[in-house]
């Protein structure tokens, strides 16, 4: 019985991502020109639009450095989780868990469309989201050990990464929180930004089991009414938890959800759908036009969390189907192939060298110590109102009424 309903959810979820399967069966036949430096990649069927005039263009261009590029970090990252596997496996990480391999598209397709300005805030599956915004596969995995050179100095763990010098926000461990918390981040980037020039955008990612959180309905309410340059980012990979969207939600065309919000659904298994739909959120949200739902079509190959097998409530086949005909990392190595950037030695050659370097990075985070007890105390409270005293406030704090705002040099009414 099983296994046939987990068939049957194979046959829904090739359905429902707009043919996306045979979308990445055309991978062979995917460019249309090439040349030593570039070329040209057809996008048909990797975008769906709710309440919008205009979609992302249907082909795009790539050189082959960011193709290089963008593999390099997606093996990486693939390379990172996968280590961290055997890591918790082995005790030396302990805890929650929450593994990103099968959706290196999504995190890698963002940022390479956003501006570091960009402000960026995810959910609890965060650690190649870390990598990508400023961190390293040291401060990444040491986080996870509970040392002090992790990201979080060893306070946060597995879902709680941050880095304010590169505008990530963070993960963040309760369903949907950080999705307010990403609209008060696009309410400042509007409140920041120059009369007359873009706006800097602010996305929330999050999973299909949060996609109905009330808190999400009326951030979206206030993204609509203020038009706030905020995304709504559902990072859709059919399973909230243990269950099936079929199961776990009335709505499975979640880039629908806002209603009067427009809505983009993408290939988020094709990294270059990822980046050209991202490049047209960013610009429609940053030009003043209000929020966006976007919703990736991805795929999760670990379960939920470490301490979820994943093959209880979906068979090793689905996996197995979703490795061997949408991999994301398969993809770019195809699209470097049939462009002849690089030959099959030198991508072997860069899995190499990438898989020794991310066991070299976790071999410098074990030499890591946990953090002093006095280290708890830290990064909790302001040292000082006074901008000279290492604070964090701006010079002008505005207050409903100007004539209230709060002033750093002294003055405040």
């Amino acid at each position: 019985m099983l296994h046939s309903v987990s068939l049957t959810a194979s046959r829904l979820i090739a359905a429902r991502t707009l043919s996306l399967s045979k979308a990445a069966a055309k991978t062979s036949s995917l460019f249309r020109s090439f040349s030593t430096s570039d070329g040209t990649f057809d996008l048909t069927g990797c975008f769906q639009t709710h309440n919008l005039d205009s979609a992302p263009s249907e082909s795009v261009t790539a050189t082959k450095q960011e193709l290089v590029d963008i593999f390099e970090l997606m093996y990486t990252m693939r390379r990172m989780e996968i280590t961290c596997d055997n890591e918790y496996k082995a005790r030396n990480i302990r805890g929650f868990c929450h593994l990103y391999d099968g959706q290196e598209a999504v995190a890698t397709g963002i940022l390479n469309a956003f501006e570091p300005e960009d402000s960026w805030i995810t959910s609890y599956r965060c650690h190649c989201i870390a990598l990508a915004r400023g961190g390293s596969v040291r401060q990444v995995v040491g986080e996870l050990f509970g040392v002090i050179d992790g990201m979080s100095r060893g306070k946060g763990g597995s879902m709680h990464f941050y880095n304010k010098k590169h505008n990530f926000f963070g993960g963040q461990g309760i369903v949907g929180a950080q999705v307010p918390v990403g609209a008060g981040l696009a309410f400042a980037n509007k409140y920041n930004a120059k009369p007359g020039e873009k706006m800097n955008v602010a996305i929330a990612c999050y999973g299909d089991g949060a996609a109905n959180q009330g808190q999400i309905w009326e951030s979206a309410n206030m993204s609509a009414l203020w038009k706030l340059p905020m995304i709504f980012c559902i990072e859709n990979n059919h399973y909230g938890m243990g269950t099936s969207i079929d199961r776990h939600s009335s709505i499975s065309d979640y880039y629908k959800m806002g209603n009067s919000i427009p809505g983009l659904r993408i290939d988020g298994m094709n990294v270059l759908a990822v980046r050209e739909g991202m490049r047209f959120a960013k610009e429609f949200c940053g030009s003043g036009n209000g929020p966006m739902y976007v919703e990736m079509m991805t795929y999760r190959y670990h379960g939920h969390s470490m301490s979820d097998p994943g093959t209880t409530y979906r068979n090793r086949e689905e996996i197995a189907f979703t490795r061997s005909t949408r991999d994301p990392l398969e993809f770019v190595k195809k699209c470097l192939l049939d462009n002849e950037f690089i030959d099959e030695a030198e991508i072997k050659s860069t899995e190499k060298r990438i898989r020794k370097s991310v066991q070299e990075e976790v071999m410098k985070a074990k030499e890591s110590t946990s953090p002093p007890l006095d280290e708890l105390t830290k990064h909790i409270f302001a040292t000082s109102l006074e901008p000279q005293c290492d604070s964090e406030y701006p010079p002008h704090i505005r207050m409903p009424n100007y004539e209230k705002s709060f002033w750093a040099n002294g003055h405040r009414n």
